[in-house]
């Protein structure tokens, strides 16, 4: 065994957590540091001398068994012996050596004094176990005002009437309180809202009698939103219905619980980040839409710097392009008159979870009231041929699928719908499934919501079939974690950088698919990853801790593949592992091992172990 600190500052220098340091820290360090080729036959000498010892290997493969966890696969950039030294366990190290290689030798003592010296140091050992790693992946999120949960942001009770209150007192009651809007309830529940605005225009030029009730004056059925969604989603329908008050209501009774207004957006706002979308909302034309959309990825890589602010431009782009799914919808309607009956605009995958990426295409279909005629059917298609090639035209590509409402099979009925999905369930065939599954992730974008309701309460039973949740979870199970079993990351073939990872494909796409038989098993209709999370744990379907763990997972995920398509001007999600630090390669390597594990349990519960 012999000492090379230069080699050693080479090595430390690119790898977590040295490289954190300062480079004129490094050098006392690596000359506290040994290099070992560690073989069959020396390995049980190397542990004995350097008992006490991180070991940080540079190159090989090993199986070692460190602590009371199970045994693990390693190869280079991991570590062993941390438990030991950070602990102070005298735990036997097992180890096979499956591949002889170098391995880095830092003794406790040195350890010790690196803990004192550098906090960061500390910070990363106590978080290297592959349970906690990826936690550090994601920072406070919340901190990203647009992300923050309405119910967050919202100070004292509101300030409501009832309906059969009368204009005075309801005037003198905004005015104590110093608002500018009065909610009017019936027996809790929200009825209407009134302004300073519909005093003005509705009781002093009209010079109204103040006895009357506000239900006189009153606006009814305001557009308002539940206390679970986030500034974002507010601001996004505040600029859709160019109102200034929104009502917030508890999402279970309906029962108002505050008031979001213009001035609160603008006390909350960090900046313009949304000029856009209030843009897109006010479109007149397909050109001016087309003019607008095209700006969204030079939006996003001037106002997206920080890995933080990647976890709302998913939101971002799938709130823009419903926006422009319902311009265009309303585009065609002034042209051809209006639909012979109901329709409903359902959107999937990402844009339904509201997760789109820069090369996200589009997945919709239009659900119909009933049956349509040769006729009624020729004017669907022509709406579903406009808003298709219009939304391509907006920079959002048809789907290579054919997963379109310009695909005829993609426009029925609500009933036709139904049967559909029956046949699904019934026979949950692989192919079946692997058709089908892009369908479970649903929202409705535009039209009659109620069809869409409709069609979800039939399903919901239907989507909780013990056969067909494990087919699902079979099939899930085909994903594969891009992870040899020594740990080591397995790249793309036939692309363009030989180092990269499909980060959709290999990891966030087996996420959503996981999470999504959780929510089906427990009814929840929502179809965005991370609010199905936070629900599971409030229905106690899942413990917060691997809620917790898949969100920060997801988010961490997301972030590389947002960052990756700015940085580089690309639209695949084929990451190079050579772009990320060396934190970010350990944090990765602990995710996919989080996610395989999320594979194996899912196995269990829903498919009896039998993958």
């Amino acid at each position: 065994m012999t000492a090379i600190p230069q080699q050693s500052i080479d090595f430390l220098s690119a790898s977590a957590p040295f490289d954190s340091l300062e480079p004129q820290d490094l050098p006392s360090i690596a000359r506290q540091i040994s290099v070992a080729y560690i073989t069959p036959d020396n390995q049980a000498e190397i542990l004995k001398e350097q008992q006490g010892s991180i070991f940080l290997i540079s190159s090989g493969q090993f199986s070692v068994k460190d602590s009371d966890g199970p045994l693990r696969h390693l190869s280079e950039g991991d570590y062993f012996g941390i438990c030991n030294a950070l602990k102070g366990i005298n735990y036997p190290i097992e180890l096979v050596v499956d591949t002889s290689g170098l391995v880095y030798c830092l003794p406790n003592t040195a350890f010790k004094n690196c803990v004192k010296s550098f906090p960061a140091f500390e910070i990363f050992f106590q978080s290297y176990d592959a349970q906690q790693m990826q936690n550090e992946a994601v920072s406070d999120s919340k901190s990203m005002w647009l992300y923050r949960p309405i119910a967050e942001t919202i100070n004292g009770d509101p300030i409501s009437a009832e309906s059969n209150t009368i204009i005075y007192l309801g005037v003198k009651k905004m005015s104590e309180h110093s608002v500018s809007s009065l909610l009017i309830t019936e027996q809790g529940s929200l009825v209407g809202i009134i302004t300073d605005r519909d005093l003005r225009n509705r009781v002093i030029a009209e010079k109204l009698d103040i006895q009357l009730p506000l239900s006189h004056i009153m606006t009814e059925k305001p557009a308002s939103i539940t206390h679970q969604r986030t500034l974002f989603d507010a601001l996004c329908l505040m600029t859709e219905h160019n109102i200034h008050h929104l009502p917030v209501v508890n999402k279970d009774s309906l029962e108002p619980i505050g008031m979001m207004t213009a001035s609160d957006m603008i006390r909350h706002q960090r900046g313009n980040v949304l000029f856009l979308i209030d843009e897109l909302a006010k479109a007149q034309s397909l050109y001016e839409l087309t003019r607008l959309s095209w700006q969204l990825p030079h939006y996003f890589a001037k106002h997206a710097k920080r890995l933080g602010d990647f976890d709302i431009a998913g939101k971002v782009l799938s709130q823009a392009t419903d926006i422009m799914t319902r311009k265009l919808i309303t585009f065609f309607q002034q042209q051809n008159g209006s639909p012979p009956f109901g329709f409903c605009w359902l959107v999937y995958g990402s844009q339904a979870r509201e997760d789109q990426t820069m090369g996200s295409d589009q997945d919709n279909a239009l659900l119909l009231e009933k049956r349509p005629s040769v006729q009624e059917a020729e004017y669907f298609a022509d709406m579903a041929e406009y808003v298709c090639n219009g939304l391509g035209k907006c920079g959002i590509k048809l789907c290579s699928g054919n997963i379109m409402a310009s695909n005829p099979e993609l426009r029925m009925s609500v009933d036709d719908a139904i049967k559909e999905a029956q046949g699904w369930v019934k026979e949950p065939t692989p192919l079946a499934i692997m058709h089908f599954n892009i369908f479970l992730d649903v929202r409705s974008a535009a039209g009659d919501t109620d069809l869409f309701n409709r069609l979800q309460s039939q399903r919901a039973d239907m989507l909780k079939q013990p056969i067909f949740l494990a087919a699902l979870t079979r099939h899930a199970n085909e994903g594969r974690v891009p992870l040899s079993m020594f740990q080591k990351f397995v790249f793309e073939k036939g692309v363009k950088t030989a180092d990269s990872i499909n980060l959709k494909n290999g990891a966030v796409a087996i996420i959503n698919n996981l999470v999504r038989i959780h929510a089906l098993e427990n009814g929840l209709p929502m179809p965005s990853t991370l609010e199905r999370l936070t629900a599971l744990v409030e229905q106690k379907a899942m413990s917060e801790k691997d809620a917790q763990n898949l969100r920060d997972i997801w988010l961490f995920l997301n972030r590389l593949r947002w960052r990756h398509q700015l940085e580089n001007k690309v639209t695949d999600n084929n990451v190079s592992i050579s772009d990320l630090s060396s934190i970010e390669k350990h944090q990765l390597k602990a995710a996919f091992q989080a996610i395989s594990r999320a594979q194996q349990a899912a196995v269990l519960q829903y498919a009896g172990g039998m993958a």
